[in-house]
Formats: structure tokens, C-alpha cells, sequence
């Protein structure tokens, strides 16, 4: 083998000597197709115009996978257009007794040259999306010809890496799509649905193609690397804390580690019947109608909405410390990716699995982005690829190129400023800033007296964070900041509030808020713009296009930003002594602006509302506190006009639209 790379790397070096001369091409090699932009063509950081130069046929007695390097990455050597295509259908049991033996689709795409030649390591997106939402900012769904071939393949990641040597396996999810069976958010079904693909590919599972006819992954190296964004990732994450051998890597985008994250705040439930209306949304445009009726039902009466506790129905969708899925259990390298103003897929969700990890010692690689639920190949295009085409590269082929030697943690900290360290929160020691009964905010002893404020369980969050005589919620606020100051991690309020709610069931929410107006990443459509252009990143055929819009971060004026929230119920009437664990963050809190703590009941735009009266609440000052991960030193504060603006100083973009029972995992 090691003569066989040296020669296509001699032969490689030539022909783009011999191309740079004359433009006629030695035989046997072929240029791009017409039309195909210089960003598909282009092997990242050699400056090329956008040719792409392939041998015809592929090394004979190859005993190990065939690739060329060039600049330190895997070129694009082999026929995209000539592709084998194909799809089978895994068998695996009915794992949650409702859609009796499943068959789950794997449609595969990979090179033709090393059919019988080589064995390929594989890039796996499996979704329950391909046919009911779409996958990416153009929400492209699968494709096939008329005799049920796959001819378009969502997102760019068969149109780069193919040509470099990878298979792409795309995979449906059981309940959806071409599939069968019924899902089950993110529990056995989800997961093990996923699993035997994997298997398969390293040969412990049965698959058979269209004509029921057995079928081996024959042409698979058993090396295999998972991605995607949300669901995709989520089921990554799934996958991987089962301890699947055979999945190397995986890379979550905006993902969930444990469902009751998503679903849940301390308690408090985000929407009503949640798991059932997700599983049945993902069922949509499926082609293989199954009754999942019954399930969703179970579904319904399992999940403890009443309550809002943590039950083994959630244990059961934990992938930090499930029954059958545990952190422990990793075996594959985490490439997590998460945007720091996700208020999807919450940021607690990156944050404890990135802990969890550490404390398993799990190799592992960060990216937070200054966005919202948006992959990296949108907000970073360039970047990213390069990135993750080095990551694919040392983790699939084994290539030695210094990408587990970089520093594991990038954080987009301000709108495009990065910093880079080996661990993640960045944090020297904790700031810790009382509620005073005048409004304050400071870094001084507690006040011993108690303030009130009355639930109004229609409040907005932009009636709550803004100024003006407000019974209905607490507002605290520091002085002026001297000089900046950064927030890394989660911060954590200490309260005791008392309650009598007629319904015996209480709640809480607090936003950790920068006021004073500054140029940021607006927090509407996720933070970003789909502009008019398109840039190439692989190739493509007349189905399947390697050319995407650009989009660029969505940057706007606003008087303030909500930095963290946080809410819990409060079972019972009575004083309650809690400790909220916010949302986690990274940013840069500039000079001048003040810090403000807001306290609320019911948070409608967030949380269901469980006190709907108009409840007097009580907060002893004494026993609150607020705890912020800071790094570096704790900026002083002085006085100064207030920076909170009234409710008609909100600028568009200021607050996040409310992600409540029409959020989606997308």
C-alpha cells in the first residue's frame, strides 16, 4: 500500500506540474465538470482555480484504503458522477413493541473505483428528517430515481468527501421516511434503529436490497464517524454512549445529551405531551405507514408532565447516565459543536455532555459559535469544512496531521472574535453579587429584608426585562462595569421564595441580562442571513448540486441581551430554598454596561404555565445569591445612568422568539 500512495502521489505532483503548463490533460484524468464553482473544486488552502484532477481507474491489489494526500488532506481523486448509489434495508427487532420487525434504510453513496479494491471507512448522517423536514438552511429531503435509486443525497457531505475516499451512508430512522417501525424520542427504538447500521457495516447485522437478496458491506472498513445537527447529532450522541464498536467519531452539532434537558427546566415542563407530538411530527411524508398510535399513547401516560420529574421514562433518554447509555461507555472521539445563543437545543445540553466526557476522559473537540441552532457549514463555511475534513482524515484514515494536538476548545466569545484553550469553561473563580432591597445588584454582604411581587401569568419576557413600575417581577442591577468583563460557564442563583399559590404549585424564572447598547448577533432566524450567493464545497450532477447559499451572521443594534435564564417549580405552598443552574454561557460583557437579575413567576414565552393566579410571591434577600463563572479579574463597578430601557426601546432581534410547542429538534 505504501508504494501504491507513493506512486499516486508522484503521479499527482506531475500532472498538476505538467497542467500548470499546457491546458491539455495526460490521459486517463479528467477535469471538473462545466460550471462547477472554483469553492467544489478547490482543495482547501492551495490556492487552486479550481481544478480537480482524478486518475480513471484506481490502484489494483489495494489491501488498505487508497488516498492521496496534498497539502496535508485527502485530494479528490475519485468520480463523483460514477458513484455507486444503492440502498438497503437493515433488519432489526421491534424494540418498543409497536411496529412489529423493523427495516431500517441505509442509502449509501461510494466510490466506484475501490468497488472490490479497497475497503472504505464511512461518514454516517442518520436523521428522521429526510423526508418530512429536510435537512440543512435549504431543507433538501432524499431523493431517487424511478426504480428507487438514491440520486440526491442532503448536504455537501457526499459531494466532498466521496470523491476523497469516504462512503456516505444516510440513514432513516426507524418511524420515518422509507423505514419502518415506530420512533420514540430518542429512546431504544431511535437508537438501536441506528445502531444495527453500524453493525452492519462492520458485519454483526443482516441487510438485504429491494429484492429481499442478501447484502454484505463487503466494500466497508468498519470504521465508521456519525454527524449531524439537532436530531442527527442527538442520535449521534445516543449511539456512541452504547459503546458501539466500530463508531470512531462522532460529530454533534446544536445536539442533545439528555432529552429531560430538552424537554424539561428543574421540573418544569417546556410544552405538554412533547415526546408523542415530536415522534409523530418526524413520522410525516413517511412511505411505509405504520399505526404508531398506540405508542404515542404510552407515551403520553409515561411522561410525567404532571410533575415534571426526572422517571426512568427519562433515564431512559439520558445519555450522560441512562440505563443503556452512559458517558462511560464512549468509546469514539466527540467533535461537539454548539452555538452559544441556541435556544433550541439549550446550551446545558453541550455543556454536561462535554463534562461528562472529561470525567470519562474521552478525547475530545470543542466549537462554540456567537449564533443560534445553526451548523457550522452556514455560519463558518470555510473554516468548518477545512476543519472537519482534518478531523475525518486523523480519526477514519488514521492520518497523522496534527489535529490532536491542537487546542481542543474554540469560543466565538464576541460576534467573530475567537479564542482558543484546552479546556472548557474558561473560568479563574467565581464572582458572587447579592440583591439588595434598593435594586441593587452588588458584590457586597446581602440585605436581611424580603421583597414581593405579584404573578401575572401573561407577562412577555420583554415586559419582565425592561423598565418601569412592574409589580409582576424583581429587577436587580449592578452600577456601570469598569472594564469588561467575560462569563464562561453556568452561572448559578441561590434563592428562598415563599408562595401560597391556590394550585399548591408554584414557580420561578430569572434572566441574567447586559444592559447597554451595543452591535450584536440578533437573536431572531437564529442569528444569521441567507444571503443571494452560493458557494461549491464538493462535486456534483444534475441531482445532487454541491452549491450552497452563503450566510452571514445577522448583526444589529440592541439596548440589551438576555445572557442566561433559568426556571424551577416549586411543589407545595410555602418557603422553598433552591438553586437554579442557569443556562451556560461565553461572552464578553463590555465596559460600561451593567448587569441586571430579573425574577418572575410564570414564564409563559418559555415554560408552561402550572400557577395561573395572580399569586403573591415572596424572595428573602438573605438567603440569595448570585455565583458567575468569571475569567479573569472581577471588574468594579461605578455608578451611572441606568442602562435598562423601556419596553418601547426593544429593537427587533433584541429577545429570542419563544421556542415552546412548535419548537423542533431541526
Amino acid at each position: 500500500m505504501r508504494t501504491t500512495r507513493c506512486v499516486l502521489i508522484a503521479i499527482w505532483v506531475l500532472v498538476v506540474f505538467i497542467s500548470s503548463a499546457s491546458p491539455a490533460l495526460p490521459r486517463g484524468w479528467s477535469a471538473p465538470p462545466a460550471g462547477q464553482g472554483a469553492g467544489s473544486a478547490r482543495i482547501p488552502g492551495d490556492g487552486s482555480a479550481g481544478a480537480v484532477f482524478r486518475p480513471a481507474e484506481a490502484p489494483h491489489n489495494v489491501a488498505e484504503p487508497a488516498y492521496v494526500l496534498v497539502n496535508g488532506v485527502t485530494a479528490p481523486i475519485y468520480d463523483y458522477a460514477a458513484a455507486i448509489r444503492e440502498s438497503v434495508w437493515v433488519q432489526v427487532p421491534d424494540f418498543n413493541g409497536c411496529g412489529g420487525p423493523v427495516q431500517v434504510v441505509a442509502d449509501i453513496i461510494r466510490p466506484r473505483e475501490l468497488d472490490g479494491l479497497a475497503k472504505v471507512p464511512v461518514i454516517m448522517i442518520a436523521s428522521p428528517y429526510y423526508l418530512c423536514l429536510g435537512r440543512g438552511n435549504e431543507s433538501e429531503v432524499k431523493q431517487y430515481d424511478a426504480e428507487g435509486n438514491p440520486t440526491k443525497f442532503p448536504l455537501f457531505y457526499d459531494n466532498y468527501f466521496v470523491p476523497r475516499g469516504y462512503a456516505v451512508v444516510a440513514v432513516d430512522m426507524a418511524g420515518t421516511a422509507r423505514s419502518t417501525g415506530c420512533s420514540d424520542e430518542g429512546a431504544a427504538s431511535d437508537l438501536l434503529s441506528i445502531k444495527a447500521v453500524v453493525d452492519w457495516l462492520n458485519g454483526r447485522a443482516r441487510a438485504i436490497d429491494r429484492n429481499r437478496n442478501p447484502v454484505l458491506a463487503a466494500w466497508s472498513s468498519g470504521t465508521v464517524g456519525m454527524i449531524g445537527k439537532s436530531y442527527d447529532g442527538t442520535l449521534a450522541n445516543g449511539v456512541a454512549a452504547m459503546g458501539v464498536p466500530g463508531l470512531k467519531t462522532i460529530v454533534p452539532i446544536g445536539a442533545i445529551s439528555s432529552w429531560y434537558d430538552y424537554d424539561r427546566y428543574q421540573n418544569l415542563p417546556f410544552s405538554y405531551n412533547y415526546p408523542s407530538y415530536l415522534s409523530d411530527y418526524v413520522a410525516g411524508n413517511r412511505t411505509e405507514p405504520v399505526d404508531c398510535s398506540a405508542c404515542f399513547a404510552l407515551m403520553d401516560a409515561a411522561d410525567g408532565d404532571e410533575t415534571g420529574a426526572y422517571t426512568p421514562f427519562w433515564v431512559a433518554r439520558d445519555y450522560r447516565e441512562g440505563l443503556t447509555t452512559d458517558a462511560s461507555q464512549v468509546k469514539a472521539s466527540v467533535f461537539i459543536v454548539h452555538g452559544l445563543q441556541d435556544d433550541n437545543v439549550k446550551t446545558v445540553n453541550f455543556a454536561r455532555w462535554w463534562q461528562a466526557l472529561g470525567d470519562h476522559r474521552v478525547e475530545r473537540k470543542l466549537w462554540l459559535t456567537r449564533v443560534g441552532h445553526v451548523d457550522p457549514f452556514d455560519s463558518d463555511r470555510q473554516l468548518w469544512v477545512q476543519t472537519l475534513h482534518r478531523w475525518f482524515d486523523h480519526q477514519l484514515f488514521g492520518i497523522e496531521n496534527g489535529n490532536d494536538k491542537e487546542p481542543a476548545v474554540r469560543v466565538e466569545y464576541a460576534p467573530e472574535q475567537w479564542v482558543e484553550a484546552n479546556d472548557w469553561p474558561v473560568r479563574d473563580h467565581e464572582a458572587r453579587l447579592t440583591p439588595q432591597a434598593d435594586g441593587g445588584l452588588t458584590l457586597g454582604p446581602g440585605s436581611k429584608l424580603d421583597l414581593s411581587w405579584i404573578n401575572n401569568p401573561t407577562q412577555t419576557e420583554a415586559e419582565a426585562v425592561t423598565a418601569g413600575d412592574n409589580p409582576n417581577r424583581l429587577l436587580f442591577t449592578t452600577g456601570l462595569l469598569t472594564r469588561a468583563l467575560r462569563l464562561s460557564g453556568a452561572p448559578q442563583l441561590e434563592l428562598e421564595i415563599t408562595h401560597h399559590a391556590q394550585s399548591g404549585t408554584g414557580q420561578v424564572g430569572v434572566d441574567l441580562v447586559d444592559y447597554g447598547d451595543a452591535e450584536r448577533v440578533l437573536s431572531e432566524n437564529e442569528g444569521v442571513l441567507t444571503t443571494g450567493t452560493q458557494s461549491c464545497w464538493g462535486e456534483s450532477t444534475a441531482d445532487d448540486d454541491a452549491c450552497y447559499f452563503d450566510v452571514v451572521r445577522s448583526m444589529g443594534h440592541t439596548p440589551l441581551q438576555v445572557l442566561s435564564r433559568g426556571w424551577a417549580r416549586l411543589d407545595n405552598p410555602g418557603t422553598h430554598r433552591l438553586t437554579i443552574d442557569m443556562i451556560p454561557n461565553d461572552i464578553i460583557v463590555p465596559a460600561g454596561h451593567q448587569l441586571g437579575l430579573v425574577v418572575v413567576a410564570a414564564s409563559p414565552d418559555w415554560v408552561v404555565t402550572v400557577d395561573p393566579a395572580n399569586t403573591t410571591y415572596v424572595l428573602g434577600l438573605r438567603s440569595s445569591l448570585l455565583r458567575l463563572p468569571v475569567v479573569g479579574p472581577v471588574a468594579d463597578f461605578r455608578p451611572g445612568t441606568s442602562r435598562v430601557p423601556p419596553a418601547t426601546g426593544l429593537t427587533r432581534g433584541t429577545l429570542a422568539d419563544p421556542h415552546t410547542t412548535t419548537r423542533i429538534p431541526d
